[in-house]
């Protein structure tokens, strides 16, 4: 049986990860998720698309919070998540849906922990992009249609990557960004987008070598 091919995508706030994993999934002929996910998600879970999407990457150890979200929770009576709180339902439903992926094709999973989700299982590739400030303060911006300042755009990234940060720490067992977590970090700002594509179209070539025999 042919081994799946996965490829994780960690990433910063304005670091064009994915974008980059776009262009991944273009260049090897798959499919990219990232907010796809969360359709797969509900449909797979029975849980509100609309809970999934406002509770997405966003951790919470709140009892109260909990309850009363769960109260907007869909398909509960049927859910393989009854009787847990409402942030550990969202995990697990994303945890199965992304395992469920990679075992039924190969693809590129943005965020959400899927390193950690994937974790020791065969042709997984774990990446993690990050960039330099200025750089994604401008991406930012960007993505805003360049209707709000630099100082705005820096206070989205920071917050957005605090929340990725404690999403990632609580639920995983390692920490977010930290190399040590990762297979592969790479630096947008030294590579551009398409060179980091490339760095990750390498690696996957010189891996398989290396698990061939060719050391």
């Amino acid at each position: 049986m042919e081994t799946k091919r996965i490829i994780t995508l960690g990433r910063e706030t304005g670091s064009g990860g994915h974008k980059i994993g776009e262009m991944l999934a273009a260049k090897l002929g798959v499919k990219c998720y990232d907010k796809e996910l969360l359709d797969r998600a509900a449909k797979e879970s029975g849980l509100c698309r609309e809970l999934l999407e406002s509770n997405d990457e966003k951790p919470t150890n709140s009892f109260l919070y909990s309850l009363v979200m769960d109260t907007y929770s869909l398909g509960y009576s049927s859910s393989p998540y009854v009787d847990m709180p409402i942030n550990q339902k969202i995990f697990l439903a994303q945890f199965d849906t992304i395992r469920n992926l990679a075992q039924q094709e190969s693809c590129v999973i943005v965020g959400r922990c899927a390193d950690y989700a994937l974790d020791g299982m065969p042709g997984v590739l774990s990446v993690f992009i990050s960039a330099a400030e200025e750089d994604k303060i401008t991406r930012v911006q960007s993505y805003q249609g360049g209707n709000i300042s630099r100082d705005k755009a820096r206070e989205i990234m920071l917050k957005t990557d605090k929340r990725r940060s404690s999403y990632y720490n609580y639920y995983s067992n390692k920490r977010w960004g930290d190399s040590k977590s990762y297979d592969l970090c790479i630096n947008s700002s030294k590579f551009g987008l398409e060179g980091a594509v490339q760095l990750i179209l390498d690696s996957l070539k010189r891996e398989e070598e290396f698990r061939n025999g060719n050391r």
